[in-house]
């Protein structure tokens, strides 16, 4: 049974050396206690914790899945064992406030291990990661009362979270939500209607269960303006903070799906359940945001791990597996034949998914700071700040999500491709991880949906191409100033050109979408894969500026690690970024080509 490595060379080395994150830390007061010693002993640990506890339950997990039996969910074997070893540790609170039990350390701290956990055990994940964005969404947005009655057991991880958002008759347009909520004398409210896709909406590993549901009040305006938002505990709390009576919401069914299916995927019925209203009226889409833009960079995530996992895999098999001598000679020739590594086919495969994991794990990194400064700033209530930093994170989001998933599906697909045959059968589960990966692209809105909240909202609605212009003058200085670095040169050239083709690009989109607004959403997947193109090509010159520097002058690494560093770049840049060039032509074709066909021409059957 393959087995996950937690690679830590490879974090460290974009923590240290390429972000500066001990620099970075000492800039934040929950930065204060993450010195470099405090940070290696918790990534060392979290990697120890995710080798040999959740890597192993990972395809038995799959293999076992959930069960349904009298509205109650059990979690696959081990599931419960491994999730108390995860709250004895104090996983949960890693990032929380201290004031609410938690550790009090820098958001990003939860991401990277949140990257380790989801890359030994995606389903397993889900769990506590779905509870990190109801805890976040009650510290902005609740009372105080709901924050000391909500912040604490979720905090500890005797409580677990959702979120409730789609609908049978809806995903993601949200303004046809239909689940109501009654005011009571009380202050409280009464929800009813159904839920589906609730991922952890019922299982056995925490007592409670905090749902953040999305719902009408009676007089509602109609459509997105119209929503509120309401926790709905499974059991209501007692006084003293206990558990208390159970509350009218049931798990009704359990969804059949291609993947992910230790985790519990849920309909969920709420039947005049208590609620609680967070934030104010009719204005819970803006506070879900909260939870959506945490979820979706969680999913990030997905693109990466599933990459790193791929690859790992792939790599042992591809060193130990033999078949045929290599084309330019024999390599082994004490072996009956050579090794899949020696061919160059097998060699384009898993570089390209060392390339994904490794920038898209450098693209999250990059994020990270950002997302650290913007909780700060929530945090210490500096309004102007937050909003800056939720900007540029809200740019970065969309090509987070959308691109890095996109690839991570690639990524997983190539490790099929290289195990052959053996990878389509399930005992190597290379499928597994296919299946797994699949639904990235899809939850928390699809790459068609980050594209157009790329392109229609961030880019052209709300700056009218001011963040396009704005990252790149970015990602430009950096690359002017490796100019005069003969090995650095051509990416730093290669570079300097793709920003001013993405302004270009933006402006031609932004003009033909005056006169045919089709243009938006027909360029949106293109500019989305663009982008994403050239913002990995702007990392891997960052981590090829750092290893040639260090190759020079000396670092914590071996010269093989900083070689092997400039050596995926190059192949990125020869091999993978001439991609966005098919996507900058295809961006700009006329909406012609797509929409001139009628509906019912789309197919001739019988």
């Amino acid at each position: 049974m393959p087995v996950y490595k937690a690679p830590l060379r490879d974090m460290k080395f974009l923590l240290n050396d390429v972000f500066d994150y001990p620099g970075h830390y000492q800039t934040l007061a929950s930065g204060e206690n993450a010195t470099p010693d405090i940070v290696d002993a918790i990534l060392t640990e979290c990697g120890r914790f995710c080798e040999e506890v959740l890597s192993p339950i990972y395809q038995s997990g799959d293999e076992e899945g959930c069960r349904l039996e009298n509205g109650e969910v059990t979690t696959p074997k081990g599931y419960k064992e491994a999730y108390d070893q995860y709250v004895m540790g104090g996983w949960q609170g890693l990032s929380a406030p201290e004031e609410y039990g938690g550790q009090g350390l820098p958001a990003s701290m939860g991401l990277f291990k949140q990257e380790m956990m989801g890359t030994a055990n995606w389903s397993f994940s889900m769990y506590p990661g779905l509870s990190l964005g109801a805890m976040n969404t009650i510290f902005l947005h609740g009372s105080e009362d709901q924050k000391q009655t909500y912040l604490v057991p979720l905090t500890e991880g005797r409580w677990g979270g959702t979120m409730c958002l789609t609908e049978p008759q809806c995903g993601t347009d949200l303004g046809q939500v239909k689940t109501k909520a009654e005011p009571q004398a009380d202050g409280s409210y009464k929800l009813t209607g159904t839920k589906i896709f609730i991922s952890s909406g019922e299982h056995d590993l925490t007592e409670n269960i905090v749902h953040i549901v999305l719902a009408r009040l009676p007089d509602a305006p109609k459509g997105t303006r119209g929503i509120s938002l309401f926790i709905v505990p499974k059991f209501l709390p007692a006084a003293d903070g206990s558990v208390g009576e159970r509350n009218g919401v049931n798990c009704g069914s359990l969804e059949k799906k291609m993947g992910i299916k230790a985790s519990a995927t849920c309909v969920m019925n709420f039947d005049g359940a208590t609620g609680y209203l967070i934030g104010p009226e009719n204005q819970g889409l803006e506070c879900m945001f909260t939870f959506m833009n945490t979820a979706r960079i969680g999913t990030a995530i997905q693109g990466v791990g599933p990459a790193e996992l791929s690859y790992q895999w792939a790599l042992d098999y591809a060193k130990e597996r033999r078949s045929m001598r290599a084309l330019s000679g024999k390599k082994e020739p004490d072996q009956v034949a050579d090794s899949l590594i020696h061919h160059a086919d097998v060699r384009r495969m898993l570089l390209t998914q060392k390339a994904i994991a490794e920038g898209g794990r450098s693209m999250l990194y990059y994020a990270a700071k950002l997302a650290d400064h913007m909780v700060e700033a929530h945090t210490v209530g500096d309004d102007k700040k937050a909003e800056k930093y939720d900007d540029k994170l809200g740019f970065l989001t969309p090509i987070l999500k959308g691109f890095l998933t996109e690839l991570g599906n690639e990524a997983a697909n190539l490790g099929v491709q290289v195990f052959g045959g053996h990878g389509y059968i399930r005992e190597h589960g290379m499928e597994q991880i296919v299946r797994d990966t699949r639904i990235a692209t899809l939850y928390e809105g699809t790459t068609g949906i980050q594209a157009l909240d790329l392109l229609g909202r961030k880019v052209l609605l709300m700056t009218q191409g001011g963040a396009v212009r704005e990252f790149t003058l970015k990602i430009a200085n950096f690359a002017r100033k490796h100019l005069t670095n003969k090995q650095l040169r051509p990416m730093a050239i290669e570079l300097l050109k793709l920003t001013a083709q993405w302004n270009l690009l933006t402006v031609r989109v932004m003009l033909a979408a005056r006169k045919d607004r089709d243009v938006v959403s027909a360029a949106a997947h293109d500019f989305l894969m663009y982008s994403g193109y050239v913002t990995m090509a702007y990392m891997w010159l960052r981590q090829s500026a750092v290893a040639a520097d260090k190759l020079e002058n000396g670092g914590d690494e071996s010269d093989a690690f900083y070689q092997t560093k400039l050596a995926t770049a190059e192949f990125y840049y020869e091999r993978l970024l001439p991609r966005a060039q098919a996507h900058a032509t295809s961006m700009l074709s006329p909406t012609r080509n797509l929409m001139q066909v009628e509906p019912d021409n789309m197919a001739f059957t019988g």
